[in-house]
């Protein structure tokens, strides 16, 4: 079973970013809008087996909406684009450190 995730964690305030907006796009296909849940992730896979298609996709972390609903100025960023692709049927899990000034991503498990 191939599946795509994601995981959500704010670095500022130490804690998982529950009630993140997250979209997810293939070839500049929307194909899905959620919001992180207490664990700052999205319940169940974002894509799973056959929806999950070799492809480009993109993640989109609405950063200064999140931290700007906790009432912590977001001065620098304001969308987290995260556009990887591809290949075969292999799982992908894509994780997010965030504070209202950086952010990381990799290739998690």
């Amino acid at each position: 079973m191939s599946t795509l995730s994601t995981h959500v964690l704010d670095t500022c305030n130490g804690k998982p970013a529950a009630g993140m907006r997250v979209t997810l796009s293939r070839n500049g296909q929307l194909l899905r809008d959620l919001t992180t849940n207490e664990d700052g992730r999205c319940d169940g896979p974002l894509l799973a087996d056959e929806d999950f298609a070799p492809g480009i996709y993109e993640l989109r972390f609405f950063v200064r909406n999140y931290f700007e609903g906790l009432g912590t100025p977001c001065p620098f960023l304001e969308e987290v684009p995260i556009v990887f692709s591809t290949v075969g049927q292999q799982s992908h899990h894509v994780p997010l450190l965030c504070s209202p000034w950086s952010y990381s991503t990799y290739r998690g498990s």
